[in-house]
């Protein structure tokens, strides 16, 4: 435990040193194209994923990768931890974010997360959320970027559920691209507002995409709740087994 603790310490000390200039970085990308400013910003989360990997022991393996599409799709994912932020960057496509607009008024994190084209809602705006959801998702997808939602809206404990917003399903029922549910287990190496990281490999598996056509939004979205839940049972299963083999043989 000292270990990690120095190791989550040491990793903590690196993402400050190099956020705050990374940050001013990317403002002065500000002029270049959507995708030029996300590839520049995107380079900071290979930094941080390179520190996870070689500082705190984290790993990952990906199951279904070959259910990732050729062209820009809606991922709708479990959200845990703030490891999939950084890691879908290299597992996807260039990718925006559906994300609450409150997250682009963190000093130097927030600023260069605005360079990455997301879309900013007010969660409070029910509907307004939804037709803004609508509108800006069209319009980035039309310049070759996927779309990332969280569907549970915040970061949820291994274990358990949150309720699944209809906001990706609702997306991709009026825009007819497919869905990707992914699943994942990154809440149990690096749990919510958790200072210490513990080693070990996340699993992150990537369902068969989902074609919304015809279907209505909340159909679609308990689909996907379904993907996701039962294969977090699966995913967490595996884990224990793993954990059980190492004990075995150490």
């Amino acid at each position: 435990m000292i270990s990690a603790v120095l190791r989550s310490a040491l990793y903590m000390l690196l993402q400050l040193i190099i956020t705050p200039p990374y940050a001013l970085i990317t403002l002065a990308c500000f002029p270049l194209s959507p995708h030029n400013r996300y590839r520049v910003t995107s380079s900071w989360t290979f930094i941080m994923l390179f520190l996870l990997r070689n500082l705190c022991g984290i790993r990952y393996r990906i199951l279904g990768a070959e259910n990732i599409p050729n062209t820009p799709s809606i991922v709708l994912s479990k959200h845990q931890s703030a490891w999939e932020t950084l890691a879908f960057q290299q597992i996807f496509p260039p990718q925006v974010w559906v994300l609450k607009k409150e997250l682009l008024l963190i000093p130097f994190f927030g600023w260069g997360l605005a360079m990455t084209s997301p879309i900013a809602i007010d969660r409070k705006s029910g509907k307004k959320a939804l037709e803004q959801i609508v509108e800006q998702g069209k319009e980035r997808l039309k310049q070759g970027f996927w779309i990332v939602i969280f569907p549970e809206g915040t970061r949820i404990p291994p274990g358990k559920r949150g309720k699944y917003r209809i906001g990706g399903a609702w997306l991709a029922t009026h825009t007819n691209v497919p869905v990707v549910p992914v699943a994942h287990n990154a809440g149990e190496f690096w749990g919510r507002n958790s200072f210490i990281k513990m080693p070990g490999t996340i699993t992150v598996s990537i369902g068969k995409p989902i074609d919304p056509t015809g279907m209505e939004a909340g159909e679609l979205n308990e689909k996907v709740e379904t993907w996701i839940e039962n294969e977090m049972l699966r995913i967490s299963q595996g884990q224990q087994k793993m954990q059980r083999c190492s004990h075995k043989l150490s």
